[in-house]
């Protein structure tokens, strides 16, 4: 390592190259690094959807989701965990793999292993949807569609075949289907009375359908030097020729359609219903699925909708909702203040103790070399820019100043003893190399466990291990390299005088400030050197009670420990409120709705309205399986539903609005269950796709008894202090431990709301 040194010395422009190659890439990778809040978590999950239009939850647990889990564990690899949920005419498989799975082979394994089960499936199963993501796939921003004069129909209509497309093809972005609004659907609304007095029935007109709306293809004609495609007219192209169509002859008369129904441009019955400020809605969730930077995906989203208000009606609307992006930017700007302001306050500390400017140069300049040679490193390394590797370099930046101080430093000490530039930098780098290197190791060496985690922990702490080691590594080389070449260049010969070190003579006198300040402060600092020495003797000299005394004090802060919480993660204030509410069990949409307008009254009289910035909320069952998919907060039916609140900036602390919305709420709506779900994008990445940090399943035969025993659970768990918000969930599960084709496991969820 030595002969690095006498290497820099002689060919001092290689590691300026070296340096400003570092100058270079090191900016153009922080740039091409995606941005994020967290790390990759790369566990990656498949969910199959399974539909049977009007199919009970428990015949779709026994007759579908049982039967399809069960063989997912004969065929397919890797799989850590399977998670089953039955609605009413939907059932969703959630495949939970090892996150060294290969996601081709398992999606390859999963759609055969299904198309096989058809066939043993209830007559006329429609083949599942198979849909990837991960588990830290959550919503990024909501983009909400309303407008006077536009109905639900149309608004969700022009969302789905006008916004949505557009948006889904950024990288990077999952968007369902919208919620809200009304599908749209050609309805066929009979007339008993005249049906009756006809003789017929809906059957007849359901085969009339069948027989005559057919698309037919024929093919081309070729006539003269030309070839037509030809067409048949034997299904309509406009709405009310369908009311066209002949049934049958009844006492010699025709019988159309349009006799005994009515044909409109209609929708099924709602069960979804949203509203953005009071007004009907229509909402989309813009979802992040990849490694793609979640501030790119906002970025593109919000540039495509402002080209998309050209294309849509000039009375529509278009808002976005539920900026993550705000947050995303204000902590990674933290993380960056916070670290520039270390390397500032570390290069005043230099200037003070070392008195030379020069010197203080030469650090501050190989501080953020290292910072950048190691963001090209994790760039190399395929991580991105998140809390936690940035959070890993503004703890680095502490450590990387102590290769080049100490460097720095012992050159001053031998420079001050009247030894040649060249001299003092090979002398002084030969004394420190292998102490450095020591320390090099050491540091590292403290972060080699988190290479051995497994799961989340894994995924986080790996990234801000690597940034350290990487800094550290950069540090050295640089120490070695480039630091002695400045040096070479940037310091000056010293006359040999008297200092701390106690070297003979005395310190010749400066004009300089600068010096002046920093000899004074060397001479403060040796009265508190010499008053920490003596207190270091005191203490030698009364060992028996300095060490009585050291170990009280450690017993008395252990004591303290279990005041202390303990949690995965330090909790944020985002300025965001996520409550879920369900009101009574089969409550029909419009009733959920009605109660629901008079939650957001009371929400606004417990919160100051100047300090709600958006209130949105989301009721009911949306109408696609891959919403359910996706959906995190625990609904089930029409009684269920989403409230989402926006405080504005300068608002007081969310918590203590939560503690009131708690309190009040389940005073003012008895018989309604009020929970509040994570808010921030933080929180519900480390809950995986949970509605609450834990997540308790009772699994058994009976249902009844699980129910009994979830209750009684939960009836013990209210005395616990800090928990709050229980809601019992009962889901069908498949069984692993029976092999019983007909068995059906039935689990219970207890999901509570821990603060």
């Amino acid at each position: 390592m030595i002969g690095i040194v006498r290497v820099a010395l002689r060919r001092p422009y290689t590691f300026v190259v070296l340096a400003l190659a570092i100058l270079i890439v090191g900016p153009l990778a922080a740039l091409r690094t995606p941005v994020d809040i967290f790390p990759d978590i790369r566990i990656p999950v498949i969910a199959i959807i399974w539909g049977y239009t009007g199919l009970a939850p428990d015949q779709m647990a026994g007759r579908i989701v049982t039967q399809s889990s069960r063989g997912l564990t004969t065929t397919v690899n890797d799989i850590e965990h399977i998670e089953a949920t039955s609605y009413n005419g939907l059932g969703i498989i959630k495949v939970f793999f090892q996150p060294n799975v290969d996601i081709r082979i398992a999606n390859a394994q999963i759609t055969a292993v299904m198309q096989t089960q058809l066939k043993q499936l209830p007559p006329n199963t429609t083949p599942p949807l198979i849909l990837n993501y991960n588990a830290s796939t959550v919503p990024i921003i909501q983009v909400a569609l309303s407008g006077s004069g536009l109905s639900e129909q149309q608004l969700a209509d022009i969302g789905l075949n006008v916004v949505r497309t557009p948006l889904v093809t950024l990288p990077g972005v999952a968007i369902p289907f919208p919620y809200g609004g009304k599908t749209r659907q050609i309805q066929i609304d009979l007339d008993s009375n005249a049906m009756q007095a006809r003789g017929l029935s809906g059957q007849d007109v359901a085969n009339t359908l069948a027989a005559q709306n057919l698309i037919t293809p024929v093919g081309t004609q070729k006539i003269g030097s030309f070839e037509y495609t030809i067409q048949l007219n034997n299904a309509p192209s406009v709405i009310s020729e369908l009311g066209d169509l002949p049934i049958k002859t009844v006492n010699g008369a025709m019988v159309y359609v349009r006799d005994v129904a009515q044909v409109r441009d209609g929708s099924p019955p709602q069960t979804n219903i949203v509203h953005v400020e009071s007004s009907r809605s229509v909402l989309m969730q813009v979802l992040k699925n990849g490694s793609i930077s979640t501030l790119a995906i906002i970025d593109g989203i919000k540039e495509r909708v402002e080209q998309l208000k050209s294309l849509v009606p000039p009375n529509m609307t278009i808002n976005l909702i539920g900026d993550q992006s705000i947050f995303i930017e204000a902590a990674v700007s933290g993380v960056i203040h916070e670290g520039i302001i270390a390397a500032a306050l570390t290069s005043l500390m230099i200037l003070i103790f070392l008195g030379s400017w020069r010197s203080t140069v030469i650090i501050a300049i190989s501080i953020p070399l290292s910072i950048l040679g190691a963001l090209a490193m994790l760039w190399t390394l395929g991580e991105t820019l998140n809390i936690m590797t940035l959070g890993g370099l503004a703890l680095a930046v502490g450590i990387l100043v102590d290769d080049a101080t100490v460097t720095i430093e012992n050159i001053n000490w031998h420079l001050e003893q009247g030894k040649e530039v060249e001299t003092a930098i090979l002398d002084g780098a030969a004394q420190i190399v292998t102490p450095a290197f020591v320390s090099l190791l050491c540091i590292c060496i403290v972060f080699v466990p988190m290479f051995f985690l497994s799961g989340v922990a894994r995924f986080l702490f790996v990234p801000m291990a690597e940034a350290v080691m990487a800094a550290m590594v950069c540090s050295f080389i640089l120490s070695r390299t480039l630091v002695p070449t400045m040096a070479n260049y940037l310091l000056r010969k010293h006359a040999p005088h008297t200092d701390m070190h106690g070297l003979e003579g005395m310190a010749p006198p400066s004009r300089n400030p600068l010096v002046w300040f920093q000899r004074g402060f060397e001479r403060r600092f040796e009265r508190l050197r010499r008053g920490y020495g003596e207190l270091l003797l005191l203490a030698l000299n009364n060992r028996p009670v300095f060490i009585v005394g050291f170990l009280a004090f450690v017993a008395a802060s252990f004591a303290l420990t279990p005041f202390l919480g303990r949690d995965f993660f330090p909790s944020v204030d985002a300025g965001q409120i996520l409550m879920h509410a369900r009101t009574r069990v089969g409550t029909r949409v419009e009733e959920t709705a009605n109660q629901f307008a008079d939650i957001q009254k009371a929400v606004r009289q417990i919160i100051p309205p100047e300090e709600i910035a958006a209130y949105v909320d989301n009721i009911g069952m949306p109408v696609s399986g891959i919403n359910m998919t996706y959906n995190a907060t625990g609904t089930i039916g029409t009684q269920d539903g989403d409230v989402q609140i926006k405080l504005r900036e300068g608002h007081r602390p969310t918590a203590e609005y939560v503690r009131a919305l708690r309190e009040e709420l389940p005073v003012r709506f008895p018989g309604v269950t009020f929970s509040f779900l994570p808010a921030d994008i933080i929180s519900q990445i480390l809950n995986f796709g949970v509605p609450a940090p834990m997540d308790v399943q009772i699994r058994g035969p009976n249902l009844q008894a699980n129910f009994a025993f979830a209750s009684d659970l939960l009836r013990k768990l209210r005395h616990v202090p800090g928990f709050a918000d229980a809601r019992i969930q009962q889901s069908l599960n498949n069984p692993s431990f029976t092999s019983l084709s007909t068995a059906r496991a039935r689990n219970t969820r207890v999901s509570p709301n821990a603060t």
